[in-house]
């Protein structure tokens, strides 16, 4: 008799949209699914950086802990929210079909102040890095919360916009008409796609998982995943990375800020499909060879990163 796949997800409306669409894909193949909403560490303390509560998995680990103990048996994450590296036990399932991998701008009356001077909100560090290397004159608030506590803050605050991944807005209908597409913002690593994890030694759910895996938006995060954890980065450092498929090549581009956004190291390159399961940590490589590996030192530093 097949069992009901129990589907473990944090209780926000963004990771629940998450969540049913993977139920509609699996109920769809004929599976039996349950959804089972939990309040991660990341969506109760709103009062502090995301970089003073620990540097990876805030808004993994609850579920982690959850699949630990058998209340679950697959975990819905935002692919950029997870570590690089997984509990013992627990293994990537399924990638789902990448969404729009942008950041935007959601901004409230003209775009004037972009000329000048302007507060903008946002919670990443690596955006927070990004605007101020291109606007060095304007002031970067602390922004948390899910998507929803976000834009109310926007709209409460006198703020002139604040940033957020496109895909997430989207997802839940709440991209609003006064946006504009950061093009030159480099996103997160595995920005706009879904995993699902599961137990490795849960072979019913890994097969199930299986027929929603996406291989070519696997191949890209593996790679921008790949970079980040070369440079020891974790989810909240100012680490951006995009891997895209253009024919029959990957077409990459990284990037490492200090947290005031003065310090750039770059790197864009390409690869065939052959070597793609290193290609991610070469480039990092080179960025640490050429002046990184000093920035990152000083970036555990200054976020309290052992």
């Amino acid at each position: 008799m097949k069992k009901t796949i129990r589907i473990g997800t944090r209780d926000s409306e963004l990771a629940l949209w998450q969540a049913h669409t993977v139920q509609n894909k699996l109920n769809t193949l004929g599976y039996s699914t349950e959804i089972i909403a939990v309040k991660s560490t990341g969506d109760l303390i709103l009062d502090k950086p995301l970089y003073e509560l620990g540097i990876t998995g805030i808004f993994t680990k609850t579920l982690d802990v959850a699949m630990l103990k058998g209340e679950i048996d697959i975990a819905v994450h935002s692919m950029k929210d997870v570590p690089t590296s997984l509990p013992k036990g627990i293994v990537q399932a399924a990638v789902l079909e990448r969404a729009n991998t942008l950041d935007i701008l959601v901004h409230k009356g003209n775009l004037n102040f972009l000329d000048t001077e302007g507060i903008i909100a946002t919670g990443s560090l690596r955006r927070k890095a990004q605007w101020l290397h291109k606007y060095p004159t304007h002031i970067v608030e602390d922004l948390r919360g899910n998507v929803n506590t976000r834009m109310q803050k926007l709209h409460d605050h006198s703020w002139n916009g604040a940033i957020f991944a496109a895909a997430g807005l989207e997802r839940i209908n709440l991209k609003p008409e006064t946006f504009i597409n950061l093009d030159w913002m480099i996103p997160a690593p595995a920005q706009g796609a879904m995993v699902v994890v599961a137990m490795e030694e849960d072979t019913f759910a890994r097969e199930a998982l299986q027929h929603l895996n996406h291989k070519e938006t696997e191949i890209c995060t593996t790679i921008e995943r790949n970079f980040l954890k070369t440079l020891e980065g974790g989810c909240t450092a100012p680490i951006g990375a995009l891997a895209t498929i253009e024919k029959d090549s990957i077409s990459f581009e990284g990037v490492l800020f200090s947290l005031d956004g003065k310090e750039k190291h770059h790197i864009k390159k390409s690869c065939n499909f052959v070597d793609y399961k290193s290609f991610g940590g070469n480039c990092a490589q080179t960025i640490l060879e050429q002046g990184g590996a000093v920035l990152m030192q000083q970036l555990r530093s200054q976020l309290k990163v052992k």
